[in-house]
């Protein structure tokens, strides 16, 4: 495989595990996967959109027309100076999106996985002042942990779940180390960022 093969598949791994599509794919997983399927299909539907709204599509809309408005690349784009306002306008939009689920009276553990992706981006702003944390890589790493605390709640065993979230893991990290937009240390504190997000927004939060 050629250097130019290489580049396009990373940036397509990298854009198809977007962050922003963590919390809409829990929420989705727990109507399918769990008991919550026997919950109504409006009841269902409505939250999910309600999620997918400002959880991804919300903060995707503002942060193009942010990029576009002072007219950067996504290379230029990517400099951590330059990521303070996204940030900001996603934190706003996660919190938005929390309220109204606790609008909506959603159990704690299921609110708690919007809780846990506010947590870790409050966290990598924090962090992004000093040092540029991998933001695909929390996200992965938060599901991998939402694996691990809902097998924990439900009592279900999710070996294979985690296994496959650990090879893709792999496989988004070596896309983002490839594209040069992060080092291994950035791409591994992503990760573990991501899974105690996880441990704090659903385990703590539940109980």
């Amino acid at each position: 495989m050629n250097e130019k093969t290489l580049m396009a598949l990373a940036k397509s791994i990298s854009w198809f595990c977007t962050p922003f599509a963590v919390p809409t794919l829990g929420f989705a997983l727990l109507f399918l996967l769990s008991y919550l399927r026997l919950l109504p299909w409006s009841y269902k539907i409505l939250v999910v959109l309600a999620v997918f709204c400002f959880t991804y599509l919300m903060p995707r809309m503002t942060i193009y027309l942010y990029r576009k408005m002072n007219g950067w690349t996504l290379r230029e784009f990517g400099a951590k100076e330059k990521r303070v306002v996204p940030y900001i306008l996603t934190i706003i939009s996660y919190a938005f999106c929390l309220t109204l689920l606790e609008r909506f009276n959603v159990p704690r553990y299921m609110s708690g996985i919007v809780v846990a992706s506010l947590l870790a981006l409050v966290l990598c702003a924090f962090i992004n002042i000093w040092w540029k944390i991998s933001a695909h890589m929390v996200s992965i790493g938060g599901a991998v942990g939402l694996l691990m605390c809902f097998g924990e709640l439900f009592a279900f065993n999710p070996v294979w779940w985690l296994c496959l979230g650990f090879i893709l893991s792999g496989i988004l990290g070596t896309s983002r180390i490839t594209l040069r937009i992060h080092t291994l240390g950035q791409v591994l504190g992503g990760f573990f960022l991501g899974i105690f997000c996880s441990f704090i927004g659903i385990l703590y939060y539940t109980i």
